[in-house]
């Protein structure tokens, strides 16, 4: 033991420098070896190219990549390194035959460099080409060859040799030159990719394409003569010609790429995207493109959703316009005016609460709240629409009663439930014109929220009527990931599955665009729950619609705000929308929530629960909370003579000749519209002359509105015009009296219709009936 001491104390000094040596050795290599920026790059689900972002550093250098073509590492080993898979790091055979060829010349005649080594040098770059660097690159080659396998060393040096300008890297070079994928590369470009990080500057045009033809046909040779390749694969080979200039990359989703490289910079990002379909969106957009930029119309975004997986499919965020007309600019999650795309969630909040039935009729008559006036955008009126008709005609009017109905909070409240992040304010900031554009949402969140509904549908038919905590979840562009929807439960996560479906069946029913001669045949073969919207000042136009399987949103406006005319969504979006729908595979309608409905007795004319005075009644399925809704308050039974002429009761006629019937009835205002568009409406009869105790009677205004305040201008002699004033009387046949401030004005018979002229100032125009029925207005005349 003593010996062993000694010994040790003796040669302690070279044993601890072996160790401090070992020890250096072992960290003498870096943990990373190349830290130079990359490119981004994304593909579509299937590994096709879409774009790539070239790297900070100007440089296309795409990330890392430990994938080699079998060609490409064949050339690129029978040319630089053929016994790479045998030595340790370094060739002593190629160093002496090197360091020979280069005492004799008196300069760097031949490297003898071994890919390993190569990988070295790549990754110091910069550093002088001396017998010293060539021994440091030596001693970290053995290390790379001990810490990583060959493969992985090779595919160190495919992902970061120079090939010429500003292209690193196979991949890369792959894509400039010829323009396709490096495993589709055929022998000859295999070859020369091979031979160009020897000589990278022969790639380029002139005289040294002779030199570079002729490296590559030796290796090509090379190749032949070690059987690896045959004559007649050679024969080929050699006839092919050379890259003359570089490709550009492919651009296909280019704001998808923009997107991506917000939080995946410099990375290879396999996307959901699906390229043919991609590719065919783009011509779509290019080509409506160039029809609206004819009416100074120069942007456009298209997105289009799998409902079932919430991948991103196609991803258009803008259209092929110039920088004058920000065709950088991703419109997809830029806010914008929402127009009328917001109102189905109105009608279906209100079937899940049980306000509404699908086909309940909703005034559609002159109406102003405060100093809000809303109009349809045909500026005519109704008088009395079935809701799921006024959702599907788009009629402003009733969309802002119906919310009036609900409760303006109430609404707000469902849409904060979708996760619109545009929706920042609270619901008194946005007043009733929030279900007409009075906010702002993006193409991404409108399309996320339309995707969960159609989900919910999905998944409540494929379970035992069940539903998912986590519907409303974002969608994604990354082909990795998978949507996680939650447990399962009983409890509807936002709307019930039968609101959903009767709002999709009314967007059903909606007109196609004008232009699509034949959208009834189209009708038959994809059916589609579509809506438009137009924002005010017709700045935004919007056509979203929606499938089993597919959502497609669509929004076009100027990215500036501009508005112009004739910028509406069944105009410019919606051609659009079903020109997309038509590259998609046809789906099947969605199933009908049996188990959330009930079938019940409905009134064909009101839409109503069927009352007992319903004379016509149809048995349709609604949403369960649709029992809570009233019966049908417009049929009235009433009493006629046997002629049923008059209307008579037994102070004027026998008992036993009253006959008894039921009657449509609409009060007056809505009347007075509805019979405009509805000819066989027919108002109550008159009560015969002899009767006594006539029925109540309504009266109401038709102009001016409630609290107006009315600009009378002057026609061309100066004169100011006359303020014409207009009632709704239940008994057209009564003389009605009109005062204004007290001052008899007149009377009227039949048509009640006055004209005045009223001083500047605030007035109460008053209108009284022959039996005292009365009814007031306030205005303001100002000049």
């Amino acid at each position: 033991m003593g010996k062993i001491d000694r010994h040790i104390k003796k040669y302690k000094v070279n044993y601890l420098s072996i160790v401090l040596l070992l020890i250096a050795y072992y960290f003498c290599l870096p943990k990373q070896l190349f830290k130079d920026p990359t490119a981004t790059v994304i593909t579509s689900s299937n590994n096709d190219l879409l774009g790539a972002q070239i790297a900070k550093d100007g440089q296309w250098r795409f990330p890392h990549n430990d994938s080699i073509p079998e060609k490409f590492k064949t050339c690129i080993l029978h040319f630089e390194d053929e016994y790479f898979y045998k030595h340790p790091g370094f060739n002593p055979v190629s160093i002496a035959k090197a360091l020979r060829d280069n005492l004799k010349s008196g300069g760097v005649k031949r490297g003898g460099s071994t890919l390993t080594q190569q990988v070295i040098r790549l990754s110091r770059k910069g550093q002088n080409r001396s017998y010293v660097e060539k021994l440091k690159e030596l001693i970290l080659a053995t290390r790379l060859e001990l810490r990583e396998s060959k493969d992985k060393i090779l595919a160190y040096y495919s992902s970061n040799a120079p090939f010429g300008g500003n292209v690193v890297g196979l991949d890369a070079a792959s894509w400039r030159y010829f323009n396709r994928n490096a495993n589709d590369l055929s022998w000859a470009e295999s070859a020369t990719l091979a031979v160009l990080p020897n000589a990278p500057s022969l790639i380029y045009p002139g005289k040294n394409q002779e030199r570079l033809l002729k490296k590559r046909n030796r290796l090509l040779k090379k190749l032949l003569s070690n059987a690896i390749i045959d004559s007649l694969t050679y024969n080929l080979a050699i006839i092919e010609g050379l890259p003359q200039k570089p490709y550009p990359l492919p651009q296909i989703a280019p704001h998808l790429l923009q997107k991506v490289s917000k939080s995946h910079y410099g990375q290879f990002v396999k996307t959901s995207i699906n390229k043919p379909l991609q590719e065919q969106v783009n011509h779509i957009v290019k080509a409506h493109y160039n029809q609206l930029s004819q009416n100074e119309i120069y942007n456009a975004a298209v997105l289009v959703l799998d409902v079932k997986n919430r991948h991103v499919l196609a991803y258009v965020g803008n259209t092929p316009t110039d920088k004058t007309h920000q065709n950088e600019v991703d419109i997809i999650d830029k806010p914008r005016s929402t127009g009328s795309i917001l109102k189905p969630f109105l009608y279906a909040a209100m079937l899940d609460s049980g306000d509404l039935l699908p086909h309940t009729l909703v005034a559609d008559v002159p109406t102003q709240f405060g100093n809000y006036n809303p109009e349809n955008y045909n500026k005519t009126y109704d008088g009395a629409v079935p809701a799921s008709r006024a959702l599907s005609r788009s009629l402003n009017v009733p969309a802002v009663r119906m919310l009036q109905q609900f409760g303006l909070d109430r609404y707000h409240h469902y849409l904060k439930q979708l996760r619109l992040k545009d929706l920042k304010y609270p619901a008194s900031h946005y007043g009733l014109s929030l279900v007409l554009g009075g906010a702002e949402s993006n193409l991404w969140d409108l399309c996320k929220s339309y995707a969960a509904l159609s989900s919910t549908l999905n998944h409540f038919s494929e379970t035992s009527s069940e539903y998912f905590e986590n519907e409303f979840t974002e969608p994604t562009f990354l082909a990795s990931e998978v949507i996680d929807f939650g447990q399962k439960t009983t409890d509807k996560t936002l709307f019930d599955a039968a609101s959903i479906y009767l709002t999709y069946e009314s967007m059903k029913t909606v007109n196609r665009p004008e232009s699509d001669e034949s959208w009834e045949f189209f009708d038959g073969s994809k059916q589609i729950a579509w809506k438009t919207g137009t924002s005010f000042g017709f700045r935004d136009a919007w056509a979203i619609g929606t499938t089993k399987d597919y959502v497609v949103g669509v929004w076009v406006g100027n990215a500036d705000g501009e508005g112009r005319p004739g910028l509406v969504g069944v105009q410019t979006a919606a051609p659009i929308l079903f020109d997309v729908f038509d590259v998609l595979p046809n789906s099947e309608w969605f199933a009908k929530p049996f188990d959330e409905m009930q079938q019940v007795s409905i009134c064909k004319w009101s839409g109503y629960r069927a009352s007992p005075n319903c004379d016509v009644i149809e048995e349709q399925y609604i949403q369960q909370n649709g029992l809570k809704t009233k019966p049908c308050p417009f049929h009235v039974l009433i009493h006629l003579d046997k002629n049923e002429t008059y209307q008579v009761n037994s102070s004027c006629e026998d008992i036993s000749n009253i006959k008894h019937k039921s009657w449509f009835v609409l009060p007056p205002l809505m009347a007075h519209y509805y019979k405009t568009k509805n000819p066989f409406y027919k108002p109550l009869p008159k009560f015969r002359s002899d009767c006594f105790g006539d029925a109540s009677v309504s009266i109401d205004f038709i102009y001016p509105k409630t609290n107006n305040t009315i600009f009378l201008p002057k026609d061309f002699d100066g004169e100011t015009n006359q303020l014409i004033l207009k009632i709704a009387h239940s008994k057209p046949e009564s003389t009605v009296f009109w005062y204004v401030d007290e001052t008899f004005m007149g009377s009227t018979k039949a048509i009640h219709e006055l004209a005045i002229q009223p001083k500047v100032g605030k007035h109460i125009i008053t209108v009284v009936d022959e039996l005292g029925n009365e009814a007031k207005r306030w205005i303001e005349i100002s000049k």
